[in-house]
């Protein structure tokens, strides 16, 4: 089997190929002779559905540059490296029947992606940005049991999401969570503290991030020239990747959110789920006044 692979691999590579199935292989591990060298630079659509995959590797990007469709479905993968966001040309990422609990937020960054499949899987969230490219329009999520929040920018795109949104019981997870009526949504695993129409002042941290991010970005547009000796690496880190960007303003958050929940049920999409759905639209923005302008419908 192992040698049947290498072969594959080895003709895909000298006669450039675009396509390359690697189906039904009981491939526990990411083949090794797709990263040898300098990769497959001509491929554009990868096959690996119905394996054992539970992860893939950091420099994906750098040795299939060119990829334009990624088919995973089907295995075992628990996360996706950040590196995935370096898929500059990805238009159709399947991860669809795997075990994810957290998709990272590079995904949401992947400019030319207009379909993705995340389907029954375990995610509890979906990161902040999702759906900011214009470029998305499918997104299906269905069957994600503990899914009950769609980031805003969502809307009005072409949204899976049947089977979602069943109780979840608080002491299983470590998230923090916002409640609206009946409906409870717990937050990405990187928002530190929620805010709410009652604050009326940022925290001093949060304050201090944002004019640091403005002051270097506005001038530099590069942050690579601030030592750990200025900032510690976390903020540095946090600097390089907020959280997430307003949904009002677009300004950058970096520590703090303030969420805002649309049911689905109450926006002209019910009608795609029957009305029978707990999953809602989230917006999350920066300050109370971007919170109290917000309207996902105007």
């Amino acid at each position: 089997m192992a040698s049947e692979l290498c072969k594959t691999i080895s003709v895909a590579r000298l006669e450039k190929h675009k396509n390359l199935f690697l189906n039904y292989r009981n491939l526990q591990h990411f083949p090794l002779e797709l990263l040898k060298d300098e990769g497959l630079q001509y491929l554009e659509r990868l096959y690996m559905k119905r394996n054992s995959l539970t992860t893939l590797p950091e420099n994906l990007a750098q040795k299939l540059p060119n990829l334009v469709e990624l088919y995973l479905h089907s295995n075992n993968i628990v996360v996706v490296p950040e590196a995935i966001g370096s898929l500059v040309k990805l238009q159709c990422l399947d991860l669809s029947d795997n075990a994810l609990e957290i998709v990272c937020p590079e995904i949401g960054r992947l400019r030319a992606l207009r379909h993705l499949r995340l389907a029954n899987n375990q995610l509890q969230f979906l990161p902040p940005d999702l759906g900011r490219s214009r470029e998305l329009q499918y997104v299906y999520v269905d069957n994600n049991i503990h899914l009950k929040g769609l980031p805003s920018f969502l809307y009005n795109k072409v949204i899976g999401c049947s089977g979602c949104g069943a109780p979840i019981q608080v002491s299983e997870v470590k998230l923090l969570s916002f409640s609206s009526g009946q409906l409870t949504v717990f937050l990405p695993a990187e928002v530190k503290a929620i805010g709410t129409e009652k604050d009326h002042v940022l925290p001093l941290q949060e304050l201090a991030m944002r004019t640091l991010h403005h002051t270097y970005h506005a001038s530099l547009k590069d942050l690579d020239f601030l030592s750990p000796v200025s900032l510690p690496r976390s903020l540095l880190e946090l600097l390089h990747c907020p959280l997430g960007h307003c949904h009002r303003c677009s300004e950058p958050m970096f520590t703090i959110v303030y969420p805002k929940l649309f049911p689905l049920r109450e926006t002209p999409m019910a009608g795609l789920h029957q009305g029978r759905t707990t999953v809602s639209f989230v917006a999350y923005c920066c300050s109370t006044q971007c919170l109290q302008t917000f309207d996902l419908l105007s």
